[in-house]
């Protein structure tokens, strides 16, 4: 309301507002000075339901005439206090800006103590720490859950954060990274280099890494396909590069599946994915709490 850029708005809603109010209460009263005589019995409207059930002109009961004179004078009173009426800031000059910032304060005041202390100490200490530990669950379940779950064990695009499996590392300085910053993973699409009978032969190859039943003539097939485009990224022993946030193939642990048709879906079309950078919205202080649980989820004690 304070964003009018002409008075001439301000007083049209004010005006409206209060001859809507000022109505409501012309209506209650003229309804207060119609009663039934002793004896009189009111008219009828004319709409039956049900073949015999009518409806009856009555007058409202008094209490409940009462309680809308009660909601009409409860709405004056408001719009003296606080802002309604167009422009008019209100008596108590109340904005939800104002009720925020103050909400924020009095949180700051509270809080700021407490992650100060833990941002002095070290990540494994903090993961130690029973309080710091529910902390961290606490903003992991608001800012995390929905893509990680509520146990952290993540889902399918999205890492198990319990398994000690990392694919940028597990480092308390990486953790922290990982989540200041955000992460953009790609894995390119050879469907169009190696050819759909290539990527089935990779597949099976892929398969045979992770110790899972595989087609041996197609996964010899895939080993040179491998050793020839592969390796840049996930090394020659498969066990990826943490570097570029490729995975290691050998431990059948899956981002997306490890069955045949989804690594076909893989190689040939690619996959992309990204974890959301969190650096300007919680700030160091939360992150340093937030990247300790997350450390100790797969480190009981935090060690």
């Amino acid at each position: 309301m304070s964003d009018f850029n002409s008075g001439f708005w301000s007083l049209y809603i004010s005006i409206i507002t209060l001859v809507s109010i000022l109505a409501c209460g012309v209506l209650l009263w003229r309804l207060s000075t119609k009663r039934l005589q002793p004896g009189q019995k009111a008219g009828v409207m004319g709409h039956v339901w049900d073949e015999n059930l009518e409806e009856y002109n009555n007058p409202l009961p008094r209490w409940w005439m009462w309680l809308f004179y009660i909601t009409i004078v409860f709405s004056l009173v408001y719009l003296v206090l606080y802002p309604g009426l167009g422009s008019f800031p209100g008596v108590l000059k109340w904005t939800s800006d104002s009720q925020y910032e103050a909400e924020q304060a009095r949180a700051k005041a509270t809080y700021e103590p407490i992650f100060a202390k833990y941002a002095a100490m070290p990540i494994p200490a903090v993961a130690a720490d029973p309080q710091a530990r529910e902390i961290g669950q606490r903003l992991f379940l608001n800012y995390c859950a929905q893509c990680h779950a509520s146990d952290a064990r993540g889902g399918n695009g999205f890492p198990n954060l319990t398994d000690n499996d990392w694919l940028y590392g597990g480092d308390p300085d990486t953790i922290v990274a990982t989540i200041t910053n955000g992460r953009t993973a790609a894995m390119p699409a050879w469907g169009a280099v190696v050819g759909d009978e290539g990527v089935k032969d990779l597949a099976n190859y892929v398969k045979s890494l992770g110790g899972t039943p595989y087609d041996s003539v197609r996964a010899a097939h895939g080993k040179t396909l491998f050793q020839t485009n592969c390796v840049a990224c996930h090394g020659p022993q498969a066990k990826g590069n943490q570097a570029m946030g490729a995975p290691n193939l050998t431990d059948a642990i899956w981002l997306y599946g490890g069955s045949e048709t989804t690594l076909i879906r893989t190689i040939g079309k690619g996959r992309n994915g990204v974890m959301p950078a969190w650096g300007a919205f919680l700030g160091p202080e939360k992150i340093h709490i937030l990247a300790a649980w997350v450390y100790g989820l797969s480190r009981p004690g935090g060690k």
